[in-house]
Formats: structure tokens, sequence, C-alpha cells
């Protein structure tokens, strides 16, 4: 059975495909060193549709008002320009209400897209450009640790790491943030109040990575404006045993923390990125790989959410579980002795 596999590696090829969610402009070429926060390609986007209904204006058919338009489908116009006339003794106009551009014109009415948003895609990670993505953006490939994790707010940033980790199931409280990490990620363990995120905001910091997350915090987590990596899982849990020892070996070093959204289907996870200069180019990691007697797995249910054990035998068949369901399942031997048997579907590779 493929099992999906969380990246939690000291050194690896890294490619990163990254797009904007509509066509734009591609600011890079292949070849081009980046670095995380490098505006990659951008994309401009209407804010507003409004609706300049001619024909009810003017009192006329659609036919009559589709000859009393004088913009077609694509014009630009500024505001107040003239959108349709109608002449006679006291002649009269329907005007764009503001700037925008023409997307339909005829049976009578006249659709404008008005305000004007921008959309910056940033590279999210140190690396060379192989690839452009014509209109969308591009593939980055580097070569470092990646530590992968379970939710991200959905922002970028990078920094060099200040680890305030001295034991996996530390907590992170407010009182432990002070101005000389100001600039920094912090790599902390578990938050449980709203203050610690607001203090940390208010240095500010450059991102969190964290072993869990208060749920209550999710939606002011979302509106922070510096990335939030959650590594185990949403309650109170430890910091898993090989994240904790990988990112507190590499603390001081530059970080990239993309904490982009879970995304199932093209298996997109919010990640720490440390960048390393090594010879050559080592393996890029599979995104699945098969169950085996041996390999290293992270439990992704309770009781044992976010723990990590090895498989120790992968009985034939469907077994009983506790619950009296069956299912097929892995006896896993936790870093702590115990032996349990988890359904594979609650398993997840490390590696």
């Amino acid at each position: 059975m493929l099992a999906p596999v969380l990246h939690i590696l000291p050194l690896t090829s890294i490619v990163r495909e990254r797009v904007l969610p509509m066509a734009g402009k591609v600011n890079v070429n292949v070849n081009q060193k980046v670095s995380p926060t490098d505006v990659i390609a951008e994309a401009r986007f209407a804010r507003e549709h409004v609706l300049l209904d001619v024909a009810r204006t003017f009192g006329v058919t659609t036919k009559a008002a589709d000859k009393l338009i004088k913009v077609k489908e694509g014009d630009r116009l500024a505001e107040s320009a003239i959108v349709a006339e109608a002449g006679g003794i006291i002649p009269r106009t329907v005007k764009a209400p503001r700037a925008g551009r023409v997307m339909v014109a005829g049976g009578g009415q006249v659709l404008m897209e008005v305000g004007d948003a921008r959309i910056e895609l940033k590279a999210g990670l140190s690396g060379t450009v192989i690839r452009v993505i014509p209109d969308r953006g591009a593939l980055i490939r580097t070569t470092g640790a990646l530590i992968q994790g379970v939710w991200g707010n959905g922002r970028v940033e990078s920094g060099v790491m200040a680890s305030l980790l001295e034991k996996p199931d530390e907590v992170l409280t407010a009182d432990r943030l002070d101005v000389s990490m100001r600039g920094s990620v912090i790599l902390g363990g578990h938050v449980r109040d709203l203050e610690t995120l607001k203090v940390a905001g208010e240095m500010p910091v450059r991102g969190l990575i964290l072993s869990s997350l208060n749920p209550a915090l999710l939606q002011p987590a979302m509106q922070m404006r510096y990335p939030i990596l959650v590594l185990d899982g949403l309650g109170a849990m430890p910091m898993n045993s090989v994240a904790y020892k990988l990112l507190t070996t590499n603390a001081k070093r530059e970080v990239t923390v993309n904490a982009e959204f879970s995304d199932r289907y093209t298996n997109g996870r919010p990640e720490a990125i440390i960048p390393l200069n090594v010879p050559g180019e080592p393996d890029e990691p599979n995104d699945y790989e098969m169950f085996s007697v041996g390999r290293q797995v992270r439990m992704r249910r309770a009781p044992h959410v976010g723990m990590i054990g090895s498989i120790a035998s992968l009985p034939a068949g469907l077994m009983k579980l506790d619950s009296g369901l069956r299912a097929l399942a892995a006896e896993v031997k936790l870093e702590n002795g115990a032996s349990v048997l988890v359904p594979l579907v609650n398993l997840e590779v490390v590696g």
C-alpha cells in the first residue's frame, strides 16, 4: 500500500512549482537566482463589476440601445467617459462611474470591471529557476534541509532562526519573546494564547515554527502578517522528535518559512527550508512510498497523533482494531517502547 510521505530531511533537492491563480506577468528567467521574497510573477485583476443598463436608462428597446452604445468589448475607459449617448432636444448620456474596462457590450447593457488589485507571487525559497511557466510562474530548485508540517497561515518569509526550545513539549509564551529576536524566525513549542501571537507581531518576527497551536487561535493566526507553521497539529502536543532534532541543530541559520495551505491534490504542505550549499545535486524525495518493516512513520490520528515510531510488522489481511473495525494495519513500535496496532490510513512515512 502506498503511503504519503512527510518530508523531514537534513539534505535533499527541493523543486517547487510556484504559480499565479490567474494569468499574469512572469518576472524571472531560466537559470536566474531568486530569494524567498522575490516577486517572480504578478497579476492584476478587477475588484468589482458594474452593469450599466442603457436600454432601461433611456427607456428604449435593447436593439435601439445597442445603436446608442459607444464602446466595445476590451475598451479601457476613464471615469465619466461616455458609454452611451442619445440625441434629441436634450441629449442624454450614460457615463462610466469609475475607470475600468468594458467586458461585454450588447443586449442593451454594458458590463464593466472596475478597481485595480494586484497579486504578487513570491519565490518562497532561495534557489534557481529551472523552468518558466508562461503567464503563470516558475519551477524553482534548491538544496537544503526540508521540514514539513500540517498547517500554515498562507504567508512566506525568511530570516535567521532563533530557537527557544530546550525540549519538545515546551510552551511558547509572550514573556519569552524580547526585542533581541526582532526580525528572526522563532522556533517555539505549543502556543495556547492570543497574547503570544500579538507580541510576536508587534516585534515583529519573520515567522513562527511551532509544534502545535490552540485550535481557538486559528482565525487570529490567519490574520497575522508573519508566517506561522505548525508541525504536528492543533491542540497541545510536543514537537515530533525528528523535526525537533533537525531544527534545533540548525538554529542560527537562515530559514524560509513557507506556510502555504495544505493541498491534498498537489500534495503541497506548509514547510520550512534551510538552504545548504553542497556539491552536486542530492536526489529529490518521493511524495509516496510503500509501507515496509523498519520504516519510520508518524501517527496521523489520536490517541498517538504526532508520535514517531517504526513499523515492526505488517500483518497480512484485515486486522481487528480496538474499535471493533477491521482494516489493513501495522504493528508500530513507538519511541517510548510501546507497541501499538495502527490502521495504515492513520500513518505517514517520515523521510
